[in-house]
This record gives structure tokens, C-alpha cells and sequence, in this order.
């Protein structure tokens, strides 16, 4: 998985701020859109990606090809997608860890247009790796495949999820895009006696089972409380447990291009241009302590030839 040598923090972009954002142009280190919404090559939409495209690299970010669906892939949604990624030549390409398409009698194949969970089996596993391969064929490239938040847990089970996510990654050659605010909420709604530790025990079992360049992408984003259910609406700022967690993970995986993801209750552009400074902070810090502490093994290195 080739990953930037400086790793740079992104927005994820939303129609309300196509206009400031394209006058301002801020300086942030990529963009996200999601990709359905820009399959029309000749609207307005397209029109303002091929603009942004010109000036800062982009990410494309789906939520339809349904990649753990045992019925197969949508061709024509695949049709599109590849499409896209031919104008648009992305920095990467990524969907999401669940299935969506399923057979349903007299009625073909039936779309439920939301993020269902999987159950971490052989069974899903083959299904995701022929589907991960298949979408990887056609777009001539690898994707990365991201963790959901899923308020529902199986019975059935022949994998931990980090396991689950570093078999499909060894069979199908793809990444992993790696959503550590899923992580919170699920912890949360599992009712983990220390949610923080069990956030960072998923990632430091990734980080035992497969190699640190398996993340391309980081996403992070707000959560609420609603009733008796913690939410993933991306709908706030990232909050203080999600910022350690997020630290901790690059502390295993080293720096990786991280994106801010906001997309209901969108707040102002500088709001969002504040969270992705934050993240790049963090970025920059962890780099630099990478690179003391590289300097200071190659110095005892070197005292140790000389003695």
C-alpha cells in the first residue's frame, strides 16, 4: 500500500461548502467526497470536483458496493464507480465493510441503500475477498475497506474483527481504512468496562497481525448519545477519548493520512479546518518523535561499532 512520505490531514468536503472552500482554497493536505455523489459526469457537481481535483488530491469515498453482499456487486454501480476514477485519477479509492444487496423473491435483487454487518466468518470472508478482488480488477488499483460502527453484534464467529480485516487484506491485497471513532462507539455500545483500553486492545491486535502500511487512511469524526445508543452521525467535533485513540493508533501504525469526516449538523468551514490542524498536529508530532528516536538508534549503532 503506497503511503505519502508526509502524511497530510484532509475534510471530508459537503455541498454546503463547495463555494467558500473553492474561493479560499485552504491549505489542507487532500480532500474526501463520496463518490455516488458524483457519478454524473455532466452536472454541476462533477463540474466543482474536477475543480477542486486541479488544485489538491483527492479521496474517493463510497457507501454503496455493499462489498460483503453474498449476492454480488451492483455492475452498473461498479460501472460508474470506474468511471470516476478514470476522470477523476484519486489519491484512493475506499467503501465500507458491510453488505447492502440481497435477493428477494419476485423482486430481483433489492437494495437496502444502508451499511448492514457482516458476521466475521470463513463464509463472509470469502465473499469479501472475491468482491474486494472483483472491484480491484476493474479499477486497475487497491481499495481500502473500512471498519463500520454496527449496533448489532453474531453469534457466529470464526474471526476477532482485526483478524477478520488483516485475512481479507493478506487474500485480497487490499488496505484498511481505518475509522477509530467506529472503534469508540462500538466499544461504547458494547458497554466495555474500560472503553478507552478496548479501543486500543483492537488496534494493538491489528498492529500484532498484520503490517503497519495495511492502513492508507485514518477517518475520524463526532459521535452522539441518542437514548440508549451511542450514534456515529458525524455530527460534532471529535471528541477527547477519539483524539487519544487516535494517537495511540499512530503510535502503532506510524503517520497515516487522516480525514475529518462531518456530515450532518455541518458546522463552519474554519470549524472543520481546525479539527484537520489538530490531526495534523498530531501527525507532525509523531513523525518527529519517529525520526528522534531512529536518530538515536543509528548513534548508539554507530557507538557500538565503535567500542
Amino acid at each position: 500500500m503506497l503511503i505519502e512520505s508526509t502524511a497530510r490531514a484532509g475534510i471530508g468536503l459537503r455541498q454546503p461548502h463547495y463555494r467558500e472552500f473553492c474561493t479560499r482554497r485552504p491549505a489542507v493536505g487532500f480532500v474526501e467526497v463520496h463518490s455516488e455523489n458524483f457519478f454524473n459526469p455532466h452536472d454541476v457537481a462533477a463540474r466543482v470536483l474536477a475543480a477542486v481535483r486541479a488544485e489538491y488530491a483527492v479521496s474517493l469515498h463510497g457507501v454503496g458496493l455493499a462489498l460483503g453482499s453474498a449476492c454480488g456487486l451492483d455492475d452498473e454501480h461498479l460501472d460508474r464507480l470506474t468511471a470516476l476514477v478514470a476522470r477523476t485519477d484519486p489519491l484512493r479509492v475506499s467503501d465500507h465493510a458491510c453488505f447492502a444487496r440481497a435477493p428477494w423473491a419476485g423482486r430481483g435483487t433489492v437494495h437496502a441503500n444502508d451499511l448492514l454487518p457482516v458476521a466475521f466468518t470463513r463464509g463472509s470472508l470469502a465473499v469479501f475477498v472475491a468482491n474486494v478482488q472483483h472491484v480491484q480488477e476493474r479499477l486497475r488499483r487497491p481499495i481500502l475497506v473500512e471498519n463500520l460502527s454496527a449496533y448489532l453484534d453474531f453469534a457466529e464467529r470464526d474471526f476477532s474483527e482485526p483478524e477478520f480485516f488483516a485475512e481479507l487484506a493478506r487474500r485480497s491485497g487490499c488496505g484498511l481504512l481505518l475509522d477509530v471513532n467506529n472503534l469508540m462507539v462500538n466499544a461504547l455500545n458494547a458497554g466495555a468496562d474500560d472503553v478507552q483500553a478496548a479501543v486500543c486492545a483492537w488496534l494493538d491486535e491489528l498492529a500484532r497481525r498484520a503490517p503497519p502500511d495495511l492502513v492508507g487512511e485514518i477517518h475520524l469524526a463526532g459521535h452522539s448519545r441518542q437514548h440508549e445508543l451511542v450514534i456515529d452521525d458525524h455530527s460534532c467535533v471529535v471528541s477527547a477519548p477519539v483524539w487519544s485513540a487516535y494517537a495511540h493508533a499512530l503510535r502503532c501504525f506510524g503517520p497515516r493520512p487522516t480525514l475529518i469526516e462531518w456530515d450532518t449538523s455541518l458546522p463552519t468551514l474554519d470549524v472543520l479546518l481546525g479539527e484537520a490542524a489538530h490531526a495534523q498536529d498530531l501527525l507532525d508530532a509523531e513523525a518527529h518523535a519517529r525520526r528522534a528516536g531512529n536518530a538515536m538508534r543509528a548513534t548508539h549503532a554507530a557507538a557500538e561499532c565503535a567500542s
